[in-house]
């Protein structure tokens, strides 16, 4: 099985976000929420990006 195609550990800190009782934050929180999360995402798909090319490349080398 691929490392890859694990699901997410119920302890893990990603599963912990899903679980956050939102119903007491302020809208401004909620707004700067959104606006890290999204900062998350784009760092998170720089990163997997960068995992795919390491991939690749390893690929590619033992093809050879």
């Amino acid at each position: 099985m691929d490392e890859d195609d694990l699901p997410i550990k119920k302890d893990s800190p990603v599963a912990s976000v899903v679980k956050e009782d939102l119903s007491t934050w302020s809208a401004f929180e909620l707004e700067a929420r959104v606006n890290i999360l999204k900062e998350e995402i784009i760092r998170t798909e720089a990163e997997i990006k960068s995992k795919d090319a390491s991939r690749a490349a390893a690929e590619a080398f033992f093809k050879s």
